[in-house]
């Protein structure tokens, strides 16, 4: 068990020492002079000796307090030291992450309350873009892409793989019209991705049928347009994971077959290698990482929502 006087003590002696005044240490410390004296007193009681000449209105060192000095200024020039090491660590600032717009909207910022909540010294700032971004520029920390990884240079932590099948309102469904099989689809109007034509196709080779040349049904080129026009009874569309998560969880989307297919792509938080280990960005990862464990282990029963 260590055998220090308590620190307040120490502080005021330490700070009337180095100004041979108990006026300026009590500014300096946010007290009154009683106070600092006060605590002068307690630590001259604490080490049996007196620290201080009074004479007047100034005050001289005592030679026991010109040999307990020295000690006590390295022990605090220590501590700050440490102190300041260890602030400059922690996570706090603004954290400007790059992501696609669907994916932004449909996964993350519903967990952000989450994330601000664990670290409220880091303010997210969210960017969408298509494009690839240039970590060179310095205005992006992270970025959430799409895609197979390993792009030079970067850190890349995977994330959630990436599933593909057809998803449509409950309020679509016709009993007169059942969705049992495949090829059952070909009842319902089917909504097209302008930017992933073949998705259509590539699940229909994964069901085992040869892709229907279908011509009719809605087409647009956005995925959140896409996922919003089949939860308004629009047409059945391909839904895609982690996109649908929230939806299928509302019962505002449901996945009438049970034929997945794995894309082959998944999402990575990237970063460059040089930044990865800031502590805003480590923080994020962390929790990044959490959540989409979540997303990845928390799919087994959407179907029987």
């Amino acid at each position: 068990m260590r055998r220090l006087p308590p620190f307040a003590l120490v502080r005021a002696f330490e700070a009337a020492a180095r100004h041979l005044s108990f006026t300026r240490a009590a500014e300096e410390l946010g007290l009154t002079q009683s106070a600092v004296s006060h605590h002068v007193k307690g630590l001259e009681e604490y080490l049996g000796v007196r620290l201080f000449h009074r004479r007047n209105r100034a005050i001289t060192l005592t030679e026991e307090a010109r040999a307990y000095l020295p000690a006590v200024t390295a022990a605090l020039d220590q501590l700050e030291a440490a102190t300041a090491h260890v602030r400059s660590r922690r996570a706090t600032g603004n954290l400007t992450v790059s992501l696609l717009s669907t994916f932004a909207v449909r996964w993350l910022i519903p967990r952000l309350p989450g994330f601000a909540a664990a670290h409220p010294d880091i303010e997210v700032r969210l960017t969408t873009s298509l494009r690839l971004v240039d970590f060179r520029d310095g205005d992006i920390d992270a970025a959430i892409r799409w895609g197979r990884g390993g792009w030079h240079g970067l850190r890349c932590d995977p994330l959630m793989t990436e599933e593909i099948f057809p998803v449509c309102s409950p309020r679509l469904l016709d009993p007169a019209r059942p969705l049992r099989e495949p090829r059952d689809l070909l009842r319902y109007p089917l909504i097209h991705n302008m930017l992933h034509p073949d998705e259509w196709p590539l699940w229909f080779h994964a069901a085992g049928l040869e892709p229907p040349d279908v011509q009719r049904g809605l087409r647009l080129e956005s995925s959140e347009l896409i996922l919003t026009a089949a939860a308004d009874g629009f047409g059945i569309a391909i839904g895609r994971r982690p996109l649908v998560d929230a939806d299928l969880a509302a019962n505002r989307l449901i996945a009438p077959l049970d034929v997945r297919l794995t894309s082959g792509v998944r999402y990575y938080l990237v970063c460059p290698e040089e930044t990865a280990d800031q502590p805003k960005i480590a923080a994020f990862r962390r929790w990044l990482l959490e959540e989409s464990d979540g997303t990845r282990h928390g799919h087994a029963d959407d179907r029987d929502r």
